[in-house]
């Protein structure tokens, strides 16, 4: 945790907080793997095949914003001849155009409406698509994903990234295809009206070109380090909001509040010099727009002078002129959102690039019942570009049976419940579920036929009852009391104002540890499980407390073959076997009796548990 308070603190310089990154991705597992979004082309691409289900709509948006780029042009046209027919003939047709004016820029007006809300349910739509996807995709990416990666970061991709996609699909995707329309529409009648004022206002053009590549540039990369410093911002702050008791028992609060403003400090600088040096892009198109201006009025006063054009054409060129460097104006003014929103959308899609789970092969078999014959055969397993946390363990359980793995910390024994349960696959020998390899078995039947029990559970926000009903979700009110009871967490729970509906909070606080721990225990019960796994179920736990929950775990084992995780001694004394783990391999075997009859490991941590009197804890 140090580590992390002080890691801030190294990066003090600019450039490195703008250059920070978020952490490598993820190795894929072996498989078939998917794009990944490297560059604003394949961000765009993977964009796209979102957008194409809503073709048809897409092409009526389309449509839209064609007409209310050709009323956009018509309506100038129609001012100039009316000024040319006011000055010249005076007479009623001035009247007409002026309504055909009206009619026109009130067609605009619809057409604009029309475009903005079919584009805004085309952007809400599929913005939901990717939230739905990304979300079900997290749910089905293996356990090392999120070892590597901050909660709080996830979410800032679930939430702050994808609204980015969804602000920049509701305006400057329909803002980028009527700017180019505009600008296709503006400089073919420019060149109609006259081709030497339409060469004068292309004059300011490469200007307007070189200094937009240079300020994209700079900004395309300051967007992406602002869009990664955000996400490690909310991974600090959700690491720190979930430690709050930890940070203020060891009276951490200034430096936690140190290194959030280091965080805090490469967002203000990258989301700066960002919105600084794009801010530049309509600063000089408006100069060089009013210059391109400037030009048009002096040059057409000449030929208005010399009968070249009439008065209407200056009035339909200026208005042209602008209309003109409005299309890159308003580009200009949507690049932030545009740039903003293809930083966010990579970085979802780099997470929806992540290899899933593996997939059961084809040929995996689904389990209607489980006896709970458990056989670790010679399984050695090894994380990715690590040693061997486990080495060749070997060991079996009769259906009903108990282990107790005992062990220092890092010997392997939760390893080899995760391997249990297929978080992993061995690298090495193979794990039998009632004689059948347990990589033959399709992970959620496999699951299914499980239930743990943790030193530190989780419960969810809701009711009790629903937290219980988590081990059953089709179980009845009765079914979900009686597991309760059970669980001994059934005078506890009358007691509390609403009872079964009283509302915990997140993680369940507001009850104790054992309560906690109680609840945990009728969840379990409820599930009904072949095969038990608790882990430190019993630890910082009271005495009284510990006594209901021993009661509680005696009925959850009776008939289930259970794994048990344990340094209480109360707690491995009774079990069946008991395997004894040193670096990774089985040192000792056999039953409590059996193991102090050896005089070895397991009898040294007895036997100094006993001379140093804590008779409740075995002593690693």
């Amino acid at each position: 945790m140090l580590k992390q308070f002080k890691e801030p603190f190294q990066y003090r310089k600019t450039n490195e907080a703008l250059g920070m990154t978020s952490g490598e991705p993820l190795a894929a597992d072996k498989g078939k793997k998917k794009p990944r979004a490297k560059n604003t082309a394949e961000t765009l691409r993977q964009m796209w095949g979102y957008l194409i289900a809503f073709k048809g709509k897409l092409a009526a948006v389309i449509v839209m914003v064609f007409l209310s780029s050709c009323f956009s042009l018509l309506g100038p046209y129609l001012a100039g001849t009316a000024i040319d027919q006011f000055l010249m003939n005076r007479d009623s047709g001035f009247v007409v155009f002026l309504i055909g004016m009206a009619v026109v820029y009130g067609l605009h007006s619809i057409t604009m409406w029309l475009q903005s809300i079919w584009m805004i349910t085309i952007s809400q739509k599929t913005v939901y698509r990717m939230r739905v996807q990304l979300f079900d995709h997290l749910h089905r990416l293996p356990i090392p994903f999120f070892s590597k990666r901050q909660h709080g970061e996830l979410m800032s991709r679930m939430t702050n990234d994808i609204e980015n996609v969804s602000s920049s699909l509701n305006s400057s995707v329909i803002q980028v295809f009527s700017s180019v329309l505009l600008l296709i529409g503006t400089v073919s009648v420019m060149l109609s009206l006259s081709p030497v004022l339409t060469l004068l206002t292309f004059l300011v053009v490469p200007l307007m070109l070189l200094g937009m590549k240079w300020i994209t540039k700079q900004t395309s990369r300051l967007f992406k380090a602002q869009q990664r410093n955000l996400g490690d911002l909310n991974g600090y702050i959700e690491e720190t909001l979930s430690g709050q008791r930890i940070v203020k028992a060891f009276s951490q609060e200034e430096t936690v509040i140190a290194a959030f403003k280091v965080y805090n400090e490469r967002i203000r600088v990258s989301g700066f010099w960002a919105q600084t040096i794009s801010g530049f892009i309509p600063k000089l198109m408006n100069a060089l727009n009013n210059l391109s201006f400037a030009f048009i009025a002096g040059i057409g006063a000449v030929f208005v002078l010399n009968d070249a054009i009439t008065v209407g054409v200056i009035v339909i060129f200026a208005e042209y002129s602008r209309q003109f460097t409005r299309p890159l104006n308003d580009l200009a003014n949507q690049w932030n959102t545009l740039l903003s929103a293809i930083a966010g959308a990579e970085r979802v899609f780099d997470v929806l690039g992540e290899e899933e789970e593996r997939t059961d092969e084809g040929e995996a078999r689904a389990l209607a019942h489980v006896k709970g014959h458990v056989v670790f055969d010679r399984v050695t397993f090894a994380y990715e570009g690590r040693e061997a946390t486990i080495s060749e363990v070997s060991f079996s359980l009769s259906p009903g049976e108990t282990i107790a793995l005992v062990g220092p910390t890092g010997a392997g024994k939760t390893t080899l419940i995760q391997l249990l349960c297929r978080f992993y696959d061995p690298s090495s020998g193979s794990i039998r579920i009632d004689g059948h390899d347990s990589r033959e078995l399709k992970r959620e039947n496999l699951r299914s036929h499980m239930a743990f029990v943790m030193q530190d559970p989780f419960l969810f926000e809701g009711t009790i009852r629903d937290n219980i009903r988590y081990g059953k979700l089709d179980a009845t009110d009765q079914e979900v009391e009686q597991a309760a009871r059970l669980a001994n967490a059934h005078s506890f729970i009358v007691r509390l104002k609403d009872g079964y509906d009283a509302i915990l909070k997140m993680d369940g606080s507001g009850i104790s540890q054992g309560q906690k721990q109680l609840l945990a225990i009728a969840r379990a019960i409820l599930a009904n499980p072949s095969i038990l796994v608790l882990d430190e179920a019993t630890s910082s736990i009271d005495t009284v407390t510990e006594i209901k929950i021993q009661e509680a775990l005696h009925r959850l084992m009776q008939g289930r073959t259970s794994f048990v995780i344990a340094h209480r001694l109360n707690t491995i004394q009774q079990a069946d076997q008991i395997v004894v783990l040193k670096d990774g391999t089985i040192i000792e075997k056999g039953s409590h009796v059996e193991l102090l009859d050896q005089k070895g490991y397991y009898s040294a941590l007895v036997n100094g548990q006993l001379q140093n009197g804590m008779l409740g804890e075995l002593v690693e």
